[in-house]
């Protein structure tokens, strides 16, 4: 059977239609009177081992939410008092990213990240938010990593003022090919995407029962962003509903929504918007620190050595060491 990709014009235009019809269901649906979530389990043809990745699959999608809340509870309270966050690799993964945060200005009812446990995104396991665009830089390497339903072999995606500013993988011996390979499949041909998102997934469960049954590839998003901290390329997590006002368990308002293309729908639209929103995830193995840094050089460690260390987040490394 003879499969054809899309060609850049196609592509442009395959984009343009998805964002117009986002568009179109944006203006006629208002998004605060409507939620969904997705949840996915496994079938018979995930092979021998389908009743043991079945009930693993419904222990990570029955996590309890209420714990969730409390521990990502925590991380969030760290990071509204940082500036900016660094994410280092280890285990040969190259990542080394300065992520800028936004700045509230009333922390008493501000939140920078949203904590997303099982209230309309099942499973629980993350907290997330739109990066401050302007002093994000660095790299992000992942040395394997499924997107799409495609497979990439040492990703690494370079950042400046978070916009992407080079790319590259090692699934052909041709430079030029592995760029093709990720501009087509990750830029969708733009010449550049911004850091839609940074999010640390909290979901360690899922982590361990994707490396014990080898099943990474199988996971659905919606699963697979929860097994580790993450970096969108493309839209903001809230794009077409930035206006939707959003309030985390704790009452504080999540007020990082929009970043400085994004903002531009106020202006021009056509220039907002990608129609595109990939998350990469490193995993907890490649994955040396995660320290927030305040404005005065003050540090906070969530994670190090792929394991979570801030105070009251202990329970998080519990799935581990099963």
């Amino acid at each position: 059977m003879l499969f054809r990709s899309l060609d850049a014009e196609q592509q442009k235009l395959s984009v343009e239609l998805k964002g117009a019809s986002q568009e179109i269901v944006s203006s006629y649906i208002n998004q605060e009177e409507r939620s969904f979530t997705i949840i996915a389990f496994p079938v018979p043809s995930i092979g021998e081992h389908f009743v043991e990745i079945f009930d693993e699959t419904i222990k990570l999608n029955t996590l309890d939410y209420k714990t969730y809340e409390r521990i990502q509870a925590a991380i969030i309270d760290t990071l509204n008092r940082a500036a900016y966050v660094e994410v280092k690799g280890m285990n040969g993964n190259k990542t080394d990213l300065r992520v800028a945060l936004y700045p509230i200005t009333d922390p008493e009812n501000e939140a920078i990240f949203e904590n997303c446990v099982a209230d309309v995104n099942i499973p629980v396991g993350e907290v997330f938010t739109s990066p401050v665009l302007e002093g994000t830089d660095g790299k992000l390497h992942v040395s394997r990593v499924f997107l799409n339903e495609l497979e990439y072999h040492n990703l690494e995606i370079d950042f400046k003022d978070g916009m992407i500013v080079d790319y590259t993988c090692t699934n052909f011996d041709s430079v030029e090919k592995n760029k093709e390979y990720i501009k087509s499949n990750v830029l969708y041909h733009y010449d550049s995407l911004p850091m839609g998102e940074f999010a640390i997934g909290t979901n360690t469960t899922a982590y361990m029962t994707a490396k014990k049954y080898d099943i990474a590839n199988l996971f659905p998003i919606l699963i697979a962003e929860k097994t580790g901290p993450h970096f969108a390329v493309g839209d903001t997590c809230y794009s077409r509903s930035e206006e939707v006002k959003i309030f985390n368990e704790d009452g504080k308002e999540v007020v990082a929504k929009d970043n400085s293309v994004s903002i531009l729908r106020k202006t021009e639209p056509s220039k907002a918007y990608f129609a595109c929103h990939t998350d990469i995830t490193i995993p907890y193995d490649e994955l040396g620190s995660i320290i927030a840094y305040t404005k005065d050089g003050t540090s906070y460690p969530i994670i190090e050595k792929g394991r979570f260390v801030l105070a009251g987040t202990e329970e998080l490394n519990e799935p581990f060491v099963d």
